[in-house]
Protein backbone atom coordinates (compact mmCIF):
# COMPACT_ATOMS: atom_id res chain seq x y z
CA UNK A 1 0.00 0.00 0.00
CA UNK A 2 2.98 2.82 0.62
CA UNK A 3 4.39 1.81 -2.53
CA UNK A 4 1.05 2.84 -4.32
CA UNK A 5 0.54 6.08 -2.16
CA UNK A 6 4.55 6.95 -2.97
CA UNK A 7 3.75 7.02 -6.57
CA UNK A 8 0.47 8.99 -6.96
CA UNK A 9 2.87 11.57 -4.22
CA UNK A 10 5.81 11.39 -7.09
CA UNK A 11 2.83 11.86 -9.82
CA UNK A 12 1.58 15.29 -8.38
CA UNK A 13 4.91 16.07 -7.44
CA UNK A 14 6.08 16.16 -10.93
CA UNK A 15 3.11 17.23 -12.61
CA UNK A 16 3.13 20.24 -10.03
CA UNK A 17 6.88 20.66 -11.71
CA UNK A 18 6.12 20.37 -14.93
CA UNK A 19 3.19 23.41 -14.40
CA UNK A 20 5.77 25.51 -12.57
CA UNK A 21 4.43 25.38 -9.42
CA UNK A 22 7.17 25.23 -7.27
CA UNK A 23 4.86 25.21 -4.24
CA UNK A 24 2.97 22.21 -4.90
CA UNK A 25 5.96 20.46 -6.21
CA UNK A 26 7.45 21.10 -2.61
CA UNK A 27 4.07 19.71 -0.44
CA UNK A 28 5.13 16.33 -0.08
CA UNK A 29 9.24 16.89 0.20
CA UNK A 30 11.21 16.59 3.77
CA UNK A 31 12.17 19.59 4.91
CA UNK A 32 15.31 17.54 5.42
CA UNK A 33 15.35 16.74 1.73
CA UNK A 34 18.39 16.10 0.23
CA UNK A 35 19.04 15.71 -3.45
CA UNK A 36 21.91 14.36 -5.57
CA UNK A 37 22.71 15.01 -9.31
CA UNK A 38 26.23 13.20 -10.64
CA UNK A 39 28.70 14.65 -12.55
CA UNK A 40 30.81 17.95 -12.95
CA UNK A 41 27.53 20.10 -13.80
CA UNK A 42 27.03 23.60 -12.37
CA UNK A 43 24.02 22.09 -11.50
CA UNK A 44 25.68 18.91 -10.29
CA UNK A 45 26.19 18.00 -6.44
CA UNK A 46 24.24 16.96 -3.29
CA UNK A 47 21.66 20.17 -1.91
CA UNK A 48 19.91 19.67 1.51
CA UNK A 49 16.61 21.68 2.02
CA UNK A 50 13.89 22.76 0.05
CA UNK A 51 15.58 26.13 0.32
CA UNK A 52 18.57 24.49 -1.91
CA UNK A 53 16.42 22.28 -3.99
CA UNK A 54 14.25 25.92 -5.22
CA UNK A 55 17.64 26.95 -6.28
CA UNK A 56 18.42 24.08 -8.22
CA UNK A 57 15.29 23.94 -9.81
CA UNK A 58 15.38 27.90 -11.02
CA UNK A 59 19.07 27.24 -12.97
CA UNK A 60 17.06 24.15 -14.30
CA UNK A 61 14.30 26.67 -15.24
CA UNK A 62 16.88 29.06 -16.89
CA UNK A 63 17.26 26.50 -19.77
CA UNK A 64 13.75 25.58 -19.76
CA UNK A 65 14.12 22.17 -18.24
CA UNK A 66 11.24 20.10 -18.59
CA UNK A 67 10.84 16.22 -17.51
CA UNK A 68 8.55 13.58 -19.27
CA UNK A 69 8.05 10.26 -16.71
CA UNK A 70 6.99 7.49 -18.55
CA UNK A 71 7.40 4.78 -16.15
CA UNK A 72 6.68 4.42 -12.29
CA UNK A 73 7.96 1.17 -9.97
CA UNK A 74 8.07 1.10 -6.46
CA UNK A 75 8.33 -0.71 -3.31
CA UNK A 76 7.46 0.49 0.33
CA UNK A 77 10.12 3.08 0.64
CA UNK A 78 11.23 3.77 -3.14
CA UNK A 79 9.62 5.00 -6.15
CA UNK A 80 11.27 4.63 -9.67
CA UNK A 81 10.97 6.75 -12.45
CA UNK A 82 11.95 6.18 -15.46
CA UNK A 83 11.47 10.08 -17.49
CA UNK A 84 13.14 11.96 -20.40
CA UNK A 85 14.07 15.22 -20.02
CA UNK A 86 14.09 18.21 -22.39
CA UNK A 87 16.75 21.34 -22.17
CA UNK A 88 17.24 23.95 -24.82
CA UNK A 89 16.79 21.43 -27.77
CA UNK A 90 18.53 18.38 -26.02
CA UNK A 91 17.24 15.27 -24.66
CA UNK A 92 18.25 12.30 -22.79
CA UNK A 93 15.95 9.49 -21.04
CA UNK A 94 17.02 9.43 -16.80
CA UNK A 95 16.66 7.43 -14.11
CA UNK A 96 15.13 9.46 -10.65
CA UNK A 97 14.98 7.39 -7.42
CA UNK A 98 12.91 8.41 -4.99
CA UNK A 99 12.88 7.45 -1.14
CA UNK A 100 10.06 8.26 1.17
CA UNK A 101 9.70 8.37 4.63
CA UNK A 102 6.25 9.03 6.32
CA UNK A 103 4.86 10.35 3.37
CA UNK A 104 7.37 12.62 2.68
CA UNK A 105 10.25 12.37 0.09
CA UNK A 106 13.12 12.48 1.83
CA UNK A 107 16.06 12.08 -0.97
CA UNK A 108 15.53 12.02 -4.44
CA UNK A 109 18.69 10.88 -6.87
CA UNK A 110 18.89 10.92 -10.91
CA UNK A 111 21.08 8.81 -13.01
CA UNK A 112 21.05 11.08 -16.27
CA UNK A 113 23.52 12.57 -18.80
CA UNK A 114 26.05 14.11 -17.01
CA UNK A 115 27.96 15.35 -20.46
CA UNK A 116 24.46 16.80 -21.73
CA UNK A 117 24.08 18.86 -17.95
CA UNK A 118 27.99 19.98 -18.81
CA UNK A 119 27.29 21.25 -21.95
CA UNK A 120 23.58 23.20 -20.81
CA UNK A 121 25.40 24.49 -17.23
CA UNK A 122 28.88 24.59 -17.57
CA UNK A 123 31.25 23.07 -15.18
CA UNK A 124 31.96 23.55 -11.67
Amino acid sequence: MAGEENIESAKRGYAAFSSGDAEGAMAEISDEIEWITPGNSAVSGIRRGKEQVGELWGMLAEKGFSTSPQYWLSDDERVVVLTHITAQGEEADTVDVLTYRDGKLVKFQTATDTAMLERLYGTK
